[in-house]
């Protein structure tokens, strides 16, 4: 008699797949999502599936309804000057408070130095991973680092990047420090977003009705993270994304997007291409400035597609408080009818609670309401 053969079941093999030990093994090799394309996958392994309802809706509906809305765009051209100052001052307050996104060109980088920038972020990542795994790290004390989803661990579906990461939180880095391919190439690129850092810390003042030097003198935009992130071709882009919705725990993000495209923003329910354009940063509101700011700029959460084309790159400039201040709501913008909406924290246990519960499709900001 011939022995038939049992297919399990969708339940049983549930019961049966171990995510930890899947995951574990997949971190051991230190490849990333990168060293999955060149073992030459075809379909994704389990933990980079999420489900149906985090994913993007693809019709023709949608596509007309994404095309009415579009990021504003603030031209910084002559900045300096009086009349221009002012007038990009009201944009950024309108985009701040409308959108919490906003592009700016003729910012002052120059494009050859953001070209730069996205070459190195490629440059490192298509590396053998021989030379990549040294960098290797989870451990957020190491200042320079490389992982695949800073949640990994935790996420209860991965992301569909790889990272090389600068932490600047506890000031300079010795740039014999950094990866050869892209040792110079940072440095340049991190004096001019110094620059810009300043140039930004005064306009959201003005932009907030405070002091033009007010927000740096509060140092709540006082140091940076930079993330280089590569997102390869994917065998199966509907079945994964690039980045969970979420929104940054940072005061300001500075991002440097390459022309491929996938960064959304939710804007009145509905997700929005953010368009890329060659030269332009994209800028947005973290938790941080919702926080102290009790409300009056809010961060929007936002998240990345991931494409059969690519591969992505971008970098994301994270900018935060000093880390031995605590913050809290800030007293212009409270009143007896405008009471504080958050509790007191500093960026560090604010951090440690974005981490744990990882890119969940939650604001973290919700824990600190008073």
């Amino acid at each position: 008699m011939s022995s038939m053969k049992v297919i399990p079941s969708e339940k049983e093999e549930d019961a049966c797949y171990d995510r930890a030990k899947e995951v574990k093994e997949f971190d051991e090799t230190k490849a990333g999502v990168k060293g999955l394309i060149d073992s030459g996958i075809l379909k994704l392994p389990r933990f980079l599936i999420h489900p149906q309802e985090a994913l993007p809706r693809t019709s023709a509906s949608i596509s007309t309804t994404l095309s009415l809305f579009q990021v504003p765009v603030i031209d910084f051209t002559g900045h300096n000057e009086r009349c221009r100052w002012s007038k990009i001052v009201s944009e950024i307050r309108e985009a701040s408070e409308k959108w919490g996104f906003f592009q700016m060109v003729n910012h002052g980088v120059p494009v050859c130095v953001m070209d730069d920038m996205l070459r190195v972020t490629r440059e490192f990542h298509e590396q053998p991973k021989e030379l990549k795994k040294e960098w290797y790290s989870r451990d957020h004390n190491v200042t320079v680092r490389y992982f695949c989803n800073g949640d990994l661990l935790v996420s209860k579906a991965a992301n569909w990047r790889d990272t090389l990461m600068f932490d600047f939180q506890h000031g300079p880095l010795n740039s014999e420090t950094f990866p050869l391919v892209c040792r110079d190439v940072v440095g340049k690129y991190m004096e001019h977003i110094h620059k810009l850092r300043e140039i930004l810390s005064q306009l959201l003042s003005e932009a907030l009705g405070l002091k033009r030097d007010y927000l740096t003198n509060i140092e709540c935009m006082k140091s940076e993270t930079v993330g280089c992130h590569y997102y390869p071709s994917c065998p199966e882009p509907n079945l994964t994304l690039g980045a969970t919705k979420h929104s940054d725990p940072s005061s300001l993000t500075i991002l440097l997007q390459d022309t491929i495209g996938g960064l959304q923003v939710l804007h009145q329910n509905q997700w929005v291409d953010i368009n890329p354009i060659h030269g332009a940063l994209v800028v947005n509101i973290g938790d941080f400035m919702q926080l102290i700011t009790n409300d009056k700029f809010k961060s929007v959460e936002h998240r990345v597609l991931v494409g059969r084309v690519g591969p992505r790159a971008s970098v994301a400039c994270h900018i935060y408080p000093r880390m031995s201040h605590k913050y809290g709501p800030m007293e212009e913008f409270t009143s007896n009818e405008n009471p504080p909406k958050y509790r007191e924290t500093h960026i560090g246990e604010y951090l440690a609670h974005f981490r744990s519960k990882g890119l969940d499709g939650y604001k973290a900001l919700p824990q600190f309401r008073l």
